[in-house]
């Protein structure tokens, strides 16, 4: 029998594993390189909890004579199998969710982009009812997470532990935020054996990416409808991306035909004068500047601003100019002309700013959803919506992905500043198909400002492909 005190113990320690000993060339040799590192607060050897699969791996291929004394969650250990209550009770699957499903099963790591609509939520849970282990779903909001546990319940009969929102109840199913993932991911890090990270292009960064950094879970899934330019970060924190499913090969079918309409609208005589006064200060500041400075740019602009000089001044009229080209009085004008065209159809508003979406909601006296708004009021809103007590609902970016929505086929962005993922997700709001009902999302942008040239850059992905540009003539004053 192995002598406790003389074996060579692999052990989770708060979101790392620890290795008594051992040199540097054969831990490269058995586990890779830039695995471990050697920590001399407790002279061991350290490594960050996601590399056990890795380690694991070298442990099976090697005779290393190391004792992993590790939790095997995927394998029973400790927390056991998921129980159901009974059979899942899931809605058939589409060829495309079953795709999906057999693509991430050949590693069981990875990323699944589908969009809004085409039924991710499904797709995961018959993931975590086929693999039957220990499951942590990450959601970004608290809204989501709860929707989480709703669908869970309903889909899976189990009565999933909630981590967040002051609940800590934790199950061998749970659900939690990126928040609390963080916050707690080193008491988390060796009790799950699958990571499901909903609206995963929210885990990148230093602290977010704790969440999957410090735990041992050798199965990851990763949800989104838009992955962003930083996904090479969430191929090591999840895996690469295994199944990927583009707008245009579902219009139509799983989700309704849409169209995608421009309305470019013109600044008043007053907000032009003002505009272009403005915008001559600013240029009349960076060439001055750019004389001085060759290098000179916007990040030097902001780190001046901060010293209360001559660039706070700039930093504000840049400010005041974003004001104008968000809030230009002819928007609410077009938006006018469309609640008439429209008339008795659900409608929603998104926004650039709070600001907007409080004028909009003192104008037309419809409720204004925005992120500080308690669960209740939330709730009030969008089931108003939903049975037609209110005609409309607007709101800034708390709507932008995720949260269920009552049937909506009619969307309007008023400002040309979002990027292209917020842009996708939008479209998505109004996508889930009933009947043959067509779906219209109606941008809504100041010309000759930067918001015409954004709006360009967003039609160049799959989602506007073969969508109609309508340019609205400023309407006569009736006097």
């Amino acid at each position: 029998m192995t002598d406790a005190s003389s074996s060579n113990r692999l052990v989770f320690d708060s979101g790392t594993l620890l290795l008594d000993r051992g040199t540097k060339d054969q831990l490269e040799a058995w586990f890779g390189p830039k695995v471990w590192m050697w920590d001399h607060r407790v002279l061991k050897w350290r490594c960050d909890a996601i590399h056990y699969g890795q380690i694991r791996q070298g442990l099976a291929a090697f005779d290393t004579g190391i004792l992993d004394e590790v939790p095997k969650v995927d394998q029973g250990d400790p927390g056991g199998l998921l129980t159901f209550a009974s059979e899942p009770k899931l809605p058939p699957l589409r060829l495309e969710q079953l795709q999906a499903i057999e693509a991430w099963s050949r590693s069981k790591r990875g990323i699944i982009v589908m969009p809004t609509g085409t039924g991710k939520t499904e797709v995961a849970l018959a993931i975590i009812a086929q693999s039957g282990i220990p499951t942590l779903v990450v959601a970004p909001v608290r809204d989501l997470m709860y929707q989480w546990h709703r669908r869970i319940l309903r889909g899976l009969g189990i009565d999933a532990g909630i981590l967040g929102d002051q609940r800590n109840t934790i199950r061998p199913l749970t659900v939690t935020t990126y928040a609390s993932a963080c916050i707690h991911a080193t008491e988390l890090g060796s009790r799950f054996g699958l990571l499901v990270f909903d609206e995963c292009h929210h885990l990148t960064g230093p602290i977010r990416a704790d969440a999957a950094r410090c735990s041992t879970a050798p199965q990851r899934l990763g949800l989104t409808a838009t992955l962003n330019a930083d996904a090479r970060e969430l191929e090591v924190l999840i895996g690469p991306v295994c199944y990927e499913l583009g707008l245009q090969q579902v219009k139509g079918n799983t989700l309704a035909d849409y169209d995608v309409v421009r309305i470019a609208v013109a600044l008043g005589p007053s907000e032009r004068v003002r505009y272009k006064e403005i915008s001559g200060q600013i240029a009349s500041y960076v060439h001055e500047r750019r004389e001085q400075d060759p290098l000179f740019e916007w990040k030097d602009l902001c780190n001046e601003a901060a010293k209360g000089s001559q660039a706070s001044r700039i930093m504000r009229l840049y400010r005041e100019k974003e004001s104008i080209e968000d809030r230009a009085d002819e928007k609410l004008d077009v938006l006018e002309d469309l609640f008439r065209l429209h008339l008795g159809e659900p409608m929603i508003i998104f926004t650039g700013t709070n600001a907007m979406a409080r004028k909009i909601s003192l104008r037309f006296l419809i409720p204004c959803l925005l992120s500080h708004c308690g669960k209740a009021e939330r709730l009030d809103y969008l089931e108003g919506l939903r049975d037609g007590v209110y005609p409309a609902l607007v709101a800034n970016q708390v709507l932008d992905e995720g949260v269920d929505l009552p049937e909506v086929k009619i969307a309007v962005v008023l400002g040309g500043k979002s990027s292209t993922r917020q842009s996708k997700q939008r479209l998505g709001r109004i996508l889930r198909k009933r009947g043959n009902a067509r779906a219209v999302l109606y941008e809504v942008v100041t010309a000759e400002t930067k918001e015409v040239q954004k709006s360009r850059n967003r039609r160049r992905n799959d989602a506007y492909q073969g969508t109609s540009h309508r340019k609205l003539r400023r309407r006569p004053d009736p006097s």
